[in-house]
């Protein structure tokens, strides 16, 4: 008995009447072959045609069962190799100080200050809460007309939670780096009473009524939300239905996306830091065309719980600050498990402090260096050596990891596959090959064969990087030159990015540092030991 003819009878069995398939014919299903590359002779068609008009009326009978974006999927995607586990990394922490800084006269001096000295005015009250928030928010109000980076200002939920904090420390309670720092949360993060729009027309006036569980772990550690930022339409691009977010170093320009307005706030001294996402390059996209000093941890490493769902293999939540070491103390506060996403694996982190580098094994990505244009990725190899560490030139394993992304496409389709077939995608902004409407429509046509074949291969590619990262302590790379942006947001590994210097424009360069699995203490403290002996990071934008 066929499956299908199996699963009408169930249906029956229940009660529920299996209506006639749909009536097709030989010549559509022959086309409809050819759209997947497959041929079939008129035999072969002919024992197909009923069984693929019943896979027709199956597909209608689940579609009629409404989905919400976020139910997930019943298959859950693990970054770790089997038989490989989680490799130990033995470091001596050091405790972040806090420096001993006086209260400025100009509150707005502190806009690009970094996470340690904002928490020491904080800590011994020369700052208030309320004083810090309202600086912030500000200036954040004047600049986002130039900027388009805020799609929700949360005024009155930041100048509660500041009063709050600000009562805690006059009874003597300072609950850590982050009591008082104000942030912005890429508008896919839902925070109870405010819309979550997702960037996007169809979804402008949606309020999802709990706060995310990145926006519950910084409530807890004390952090201020003062904001939410700008994503690309459905997290892609830089073009939301209000505008294209400017980057600061270049007003005509857009800041990239889709994290766009997490990067261009940030960047700009409009919140001490923000909170980005990305599932294939939109923390380190935004972070290099806005420089940033930003941290896409370990799939696995921060629930998003209460995020917008684009695909659910590939999605990781990060911070996007000003400096590696902010990026360390914000990740500290979002990452670990919450019981409600399941592909958060507990892994313990610790914070590195300032640590010696000296005799650690750094690969270098060395055709992604060779074929930088200008070579002056190049220069970073230089300061590493400074450093002490020792270079060894690697290359990742060759797959189509291009072709792959079909992972990405159709897992997205699928979150958003009533808004395609109600026809609401007309009303997003951009309807161009390269947008999301024609990408959900074209994902339809993707076999389900090729999909699971994409992520067998992602298996394979996963081992045979597993053998690389066995070689060196971590890698760096250029960030947007040769495969390992694919490559590792296939695998799920981390990776830092950072500003590495200025074109002739005056924009930013970044370079990127990719580590081990659950490997973000050793990536930290390599990446930020690197910034220490650089400036670049310390070069803000004119505005």
């Amino acid at each position: 008995m066929m499956i299908l003819e199996i699963a009408m009878g169930l249906l029956l069995q229940q009660g529920q009447p299996a209506a006639a398939p749909a009536k097709l014919t030989i010549d559509q299903v022959r086309e409809a072959g050819r759209v997947i590359g497959m041929e079939f002779t008129d035999d072969e068609l002919r024992l197909m045609l009923n069984d693929v008009s019943e896979s027709v009326q199956a597909y209608e009978h689940m579609q009629a069962i409404p989905l919400d974006n976020s139910v997930p999927p019943a298959l859950v995607f693990t970054p770790l190799v089997p038989g490989v586990g989680v490799r130990i990394q033995k470091l001596d922490p050091k405790p972040i100080a806090l420096p001993d800084v006086a209260r400025p006269k100009n509150l707005e001096d502190l806009a690009y200050a970094n996470i340690p000295t904002l928490a020491s005015l904080i800590k011994s009250r020369k700052v208030s809460c309320v004083e810090l928030a309202k600086m912030y928010l500000d200036r954040l109000e004047r600049l986002d007309k130039k900027l388009l980076c805020v799609i929700t200002f949360t005024k009155e939920r930041a100048l509660a939670q500041a009063e709050a904090l600000d009562r805690e420390l006059q009874q003597g309670h300072w609950r850590g780096m982050l009591h008082g720092i104000p942030y912005g949360a890429k508008d896919l993060l839902a925070a109870k009473g405010y819309r979550t729009t997702w960037g996007a027309k169809p979804f402008e006036n949606q309020v999802i009524d709990l706060d995310a569980t990145v926006i519950q772990k910084l409530d807890a550690a004390g952090a201020v939300l003062i904001a939410k930022t700008t994503l690309g339409e459905l997290a892609n691009g830089d073009v939301w239905f209000g505008g294209t977010t400017k980057n600061p170093w270049k007003l005509d320009e857009g800041s990239s996306g889709s994290s766009a307005g997490s990067c261009s706030g940030t960047a700009s001294g409009c919140f001490a830091f923000g909170i980005g996402s990305e599932t294939l390059g939109s923390i380190v996209s935004p972070s290099t065309v806005c420089g940033c000093s930003s941290l896409r941890p370990t799939f696995g490493r921060v629930s998003r719980n209460g995020a917008m769902a684009l695909s659910w293999s590939l999605d990781k939540l990060g911070p996007i600050c000003r400096s590696v070491e902010d990026a360390s103390i914000v990740f500290g506060a979002i990452l670990g498990p919450d019981g409600i996403d399941t592909s958060v694996i507990d892994q313990p982190y610790v914070v590195p402090g300032d640590l010696d580098v000296k005799g650690w094994k750094v690969g270098y990505l060395k055709s992604a260096f060779d074929a930088d244009r200008d070579k002056d990725d190049a220069r970073v190899l230089d300061e590493l050596r400074a450093l002490g560490v020792e270079l060894v030139p690697i290359e990742l394993p060759t797959y189509p990891v291009g072709d792959m992304i079909v992972i990405l496409t159709a897992e997205a389709a699928t979150a958003f596959d009533e808004l395609t077939r109600s026809g609401r995608d007309e009303t997003l902004v951009r309807q161009v090959g390269d947008a999301w409407p024609n990408i959900f429509r074209t994902a339809r046509l993707v076999p389900a064969v090729e999909y699971i074949r994409a992520n067998r291969l992602r298996t394979s590619l996963a081992r045979d990087m597993e053998k690389v990262m066995a070689s060196v302590d971590l890698y760096v790379h250029p960030s947007r030159v040769g495969p390992s942006l694919l490559v590792t947001n296939l695998t799920g590994h981390p990776t830092v990015v950072a500003p590495s210097g200025f074109r002739a424009d005056g924009t930013p360069r970044s370079i990127s540092f990719t580590g081990q699995l659950f490997g973000e203490s050793k990536l930290i403290a390599l990446a930020q030991a690197w910034q220490r002996s650089t400036e670049y990071h310390k070069k803000h934008p004119e505005m």
